[in-house]
């Protein structure tokens, strides 16, 4: 929908698609990066900072679309990429028992910092919050309560956490 109500004020036959794949990866990848499954992976043992934060600086859609998508200026990439990034940073940095609010914070202020500095055409004003959703909150965020990484008590199985030799079953019992 978006793809295509830009599309009506573009010269550019292929500005729906480029703007419907980089539309599908963040949404989708919204959506995928909250899931437990995904954040199992994505906070497994050996997973760094380094990791995290080079996972978010791949993230160049901002100046794909400045490339390729007439109205969306480099100035705005620079401002959406450089927000997110620096949010990113923020949120690692912290302690990690405080990174859900420094997240939260650190997204409320990017999304702020974003609709306000980053100049998007209407039909893109999606764009400037959705990666810091994606990237800030679901990916950087491991699930709620896995500190030691096992599972919820109600799962009937082993649990494969390390430190935990557990088999829970589905009444809550160890």
């Amino acid at each position: 929908m978006f793809a295509a109500a830009l599309a009506l004020h573009s010269r550019y036959a292929a500005l729906p698609l480029i703007v419907a794949v980089v539309a599908f990866d963040l949404f989708g990848g919204t959506v995928v990066n909250a899931t437990r499954s995904a954040k199992r992976h994505i906070h497994r043992p050996g997973r760094t900072a380094r990791h995290h934060l080079t996972f978010v600086a791949v993230h160049v859609q901002p100046f794909v679309l400045a490339l390729l998508v007439p109205g969306v200026g480099w100035a705005a990439a620079g401002v959406v990429y450089g927000v997110v990034l620096n949010g990113a940073a923020v949120v690692l940095a912290a302690p990690t028992n405080l990174r859900r609010p420094v997240a939260f914070a650190a997204s409320a202020t990017a999304i702020t910092a974003t609709s306000a500095g980053a100049d998007l055409p209407r039909e893109l004003a999606w764009f400037a919050p959705v990666p810091v959703i994606k990237l800030l909150l679901a990916h950087l965020l491991p699930e709620e309560g896995s500190g030691s990484g096992c599972r919820p008590r109600w799962i009937p199985w082993s649990c494969r956490s390390p430190g935990c030799s557990s088999v829970h079953d589905v009444t809550g019992r160890v």
